[in-house]
C-alpha cells in the first residue's frame, strides 16, 4: 500500500493525528495528501491564519478548534457544516490535540507552511510520541520557499550557490557571523518592522551595503506586495514608500538577500504580481449557481472576486402550463425546444426529476441552446444540442441559424420555449416569421435578491471595488436598488449594448464592452483592460495602482500594506 494513501477505514485505540502544513496562504498550494487528511478529520485543530485555506476541505460535522501559540485562547470558528468548539483560556495546542486523539478522533493539526519548520509542531509531536499516540506529517510549501517564487525571486540558479535560511526572530550572533560571510543567497524571516534590522546584521556581518534584497508581505496571496531594494537602502525606501512606521509593522514577510533578488531579473520573473487584476476586488452580481465559473476565470487573472447575487430564481407562480409542457416533449407533441438560458435548462431538469424523468425523454426532439454555457449545462443533464449558434451568442445569433418550417421534412410544426418571466420576445417573434408555432412557457421567475450586508453596501458606494461586471441589464436594475450604485472610481464592464444602455440610464460610466455575450469574454475583457492599464502605467513610469486606490483618501489609508 502507497504511504500517500492510508486505509481510510483504518483506527487507532487512541485516534491518530495528522501534522498537517497548510502552504504559506494561497489555498491552490495545499498538496492532494493534505485534502484527503482533511477530508476524513472529525478534528480540525489550525491557526487562524492558515484556517480558512484548510476548513474548506473539511468534511460535513467536523469539530473546527481555532489554535493560538501556546498558552493563548483559541478563537472558535463554525459554518453551516461544522461543529463549534471554543477553545478554553490557557489550554496549549499539544494539550487540544492529545485530548482528542485520547477520545479516538481523527485530529488534523494544521499549520502555515510546513509542520518541519513550524516552531511548536515538534514538541506536539513529541507529545503524541510519549503518549503513544500515532501520527503522521503531511509536508506543505515552506513560506520561505513558495514566497520568494510567487515573488519572482529564485534561490539558485546554474551556479548553484548555497541558500540559506534564517529566522531573524531566532537567529543568534553566530548566525549572522556565517551567513554574512557567506556569498549565497539568504532567506530571512522576520517582521516588516525587524527588517532593517536585520539588513543591519548582515552589513554587519560582512555582506556589502549594495547587495540586492527584496521583501514580500502577504506572500501567495493577492494582498502580496514586494519592494526591491539593498541591504544599506531598505530602510529609506520604505519610509519613502509610507510603508514604516506602521501600526501592521508586526506583519511576516520573507527577505531575499542576494544577486538574484536584483530589481532587473524579479521585472522579468514577477509572474504573480503582475498579473492583470492583481489585487483587483471585483463584484460579480450574479445568481449565485452562476457566479463560480466567471469567480474561477477572474482568480486566474489575479483578481479577487466578490459574489452578491441580485437575482433569485424561484418557480413559476402557476406551474400547470409548465407540467403540460413537459408532458408534452414526452408525448411528441414538440419539433424542437429551445433553451436560452442555463436557469431554463436547470428548470426542466427539476421538472424532469419531479416526474422520474430523464435526458431519454428528449429522443427524437431537436435541442437548441443559445450559447456555449447553456449548451454545457445540457451536456451535463445527459443531452447533446442540435443547435448552438454559429455567430453571436443570443436570441438573435439562434435565429440566424434556425431552420425555417418545412412540412416536407418537419413532422411537427411546433417549439417548445421554456423561459423567464421577464424575457423579451424577439426569439418568439423570429420562430413565428420562420413558419413555427411556439409555445411559450414561463420555467421560472426572476425576482430581486435581499440587500448583501452593510459592509458590502458601503464599499460598493464607497469605492471600495475595483470593477464590477454587469451580464445583464436586470443585474443593473437589481444591484443599484439592492445596494446603491457603485462609486465612479469602479471600473464597469458590461455584457453587451443593453446592459450598457441601462447601466448608461443609471449614470454609470461604461468602461469595458465584452465582444460577444458570453460571461466568459466579459471577464477576459476586464483582464485586457487591466493590462492596458499597467503597460500604461508602467511606461509613464508611474506606479501601478488599482482603480480603487484613486479614491480620496485610498492613498493614505494604503500606507499600512
Amino acid at each position: 500500500m502507497s504511504p500517500t494513501t492510508s486505509d481510510p477505514s483504518a483506527t487507532w485505540a487512541t485516534g491518530h493525528v495528522t501534522f498537517l502544513g497548510a502552504g504559506p496562504g494561497d489555498p491552490g498550494l495545499l498538496t492532494l495528501r493534505a485534502v484527503e487528511a482533511l477530508a476524513r478529520a472529525d478534528v480540525l485543530i489550525a491557526e487562524p491564519d492558515v484556517l480558512d485555506v484548510v476548513r474548506t476541505h473539511a468534511k460535513a460535522g467536523v469539530t473546527v478548534l481555532g489554535a493560538e501559540i501556546p498558552g493563548a485562547p483559541g478563537q472558535a470558528a463554525a459554518d453551516d457544516t461544522s461543529t463549534a468548539a471554543v477553545v478554553p483560556a490557557l489550554r496549549d495546542c499539544a494539550n487540544l490535540v492529545m485530548e482528542a486523539a485520547r477520545g479516538g478522533k481523527r485530529v488534523v493539526r494544521a499549520v502555515s507552511g510546513d509542520p518541519g519548520l513550524d516552531t511548536y509542531a515538534a514538541g506536539e509531536m513529541l507529545a503524541c510520541a510519549a503518549d503513544g499516540v500515532s501520527f503522521e506529517v503531511v509536508p506543505g510549501i515552506a513560506a520561505a520557499v513558495g514566497v520568494p517564487a510567487y515573488a519572482g525571486v529564485p534561490l539558485r540558479d546554474a551556479q548553484g550557490a548555497d541558500v540559506r535560511f534564517v529566522d531573524a526572530r531566532t537567529a543568534s550572533e553566530r548566525c549572522w557571523t556565517e551567513v554574512g560571510a557567506s556569498d549565497g543567497t539568504v532567506v530571512v524571516s522576520t517582521t516588516l518592522d525587524a527588517v532593517a534590522a536585520a539588513a543591519g546584521e548582515l552589513v554587519a556581518a560582512g555582506r556589502k551595503p549594495d547587495t540586492p534584497l527584496t521583501v514580500t508581505v502577504a506572500g501567495t496571496t493577492t494582498r502580496q506586495r514586494t519592494w526591491s531594494a539593498t541591504l544599506g537602502t531598505i530602510a529609506q525606501t520604505f519610509k519613502q514608500a509610507k510603508v514604516l512606521p506602521s501600526p501592521e509593522g508586526g506583519r511576516p514577510v520573507i527577505a531575499v538577500v542576494g544577486e538574484r533578488s536584483a530589481a532587473a531579473q524579479r521585472d522579468q520573473l514577477s509572474w504573480f504580481e503582475s498579473k492583470p487584476l492583481f489585487g483587483w476586488k471585483v463584484l460579480v452580481p450574479r445568481t449565485k449557481e452562476q457566479a463560480a465559473s466567471l469567480s474561477d476565470q477572474l482568480s486566474s487573472y489575479g483578481a479577487v472576486p466578490h459574489e452578491v447575487p441580485t437575482i433569485a430564481v424561484e418557480p413559476p407562480r402557476t406551474p400547470q402550463q409548465m407540467e403540460r409542457a413537459v408532458k408534452g416533449l414526452v408525448t411528441g407533441r414538440y419539433e424542437w425546444i429551445a433553451f436560452t438560458s442555463v436557469n431554463a435548462v436547470k428548470a426542466v431538469r427539476e421538472k424532469f426529476e419531479e416526474y422520474g424523468l430523464d435526458a431519454r425523454a428528449f429522443a427524437g426532439i431537436k435541442v437548441a441552446a443559445v450559447g456555449e454555457q447553456t449548451a454545457a449545462a445540457l451536456v451535463a443533464f445527459g443531452v447533446k444540442p442540435d443547435l448552438v449558434p454559429s455567430g453571436e451568442q443570443s436570441a438573435a445569433g439562434l435565429l440566424e441559424d434556425w431552420p425555417p418550417y418545412d412540412p416536407v421534412f418537419d413532422p411537427i410544426d411546433r417549439v417548445f420555449l421554456p423561459r423567464a418571466d421577464i424575457a423579451t420576445e424577439t426569439l418568439v417573434a423570429g420562430l413565428i416569421e420562420l413558419g413555427w408555432e411556439v409555445d411559450d412557457v414561463t420555467a421560472y421567475r426572476t425576482v430581486r435578491a435581499s440587500p448583501p450586508p452593510a459592509e458590502t453596501r458601503e464599499a460598493i458606494k464607497g469605492g471600495g471595488f475595483d470593477a464590477v461586471l454587469f451580464t445583464s441589464s436586470s443585474t443593473v436594475r437589481n444591484l443599484v436598488g439592492i445596494a446603491g450604485k457603485p462609486h465612479n472610481v469602479t471600473v464597469i464592464a458590461c455584457i453587451g449594448p443593453a446592459t450598457a444602455k441601462t447601466a448608461e440610464e443609471h449614470g454609470l460610466r461604461v468602461d469595458v464592452m465584452s465582444p460577444e455575450p458570453s460571461v466568459h469574454r466579459l471577464a477576459q475583457a476586464l483582464a485586457d483592460f487591466g493590462a492596458r492599464r499597467r503597460a500604461a502605467a508602467l511606461e509613464a513610469g508611474d506606479p501601478v495602482s488599482r482603480p480603487s486606490e484613486r479614491r480620496p483618501g485610498a492613498r493614505r489609508r494604503r500606507a499600512a500594506p
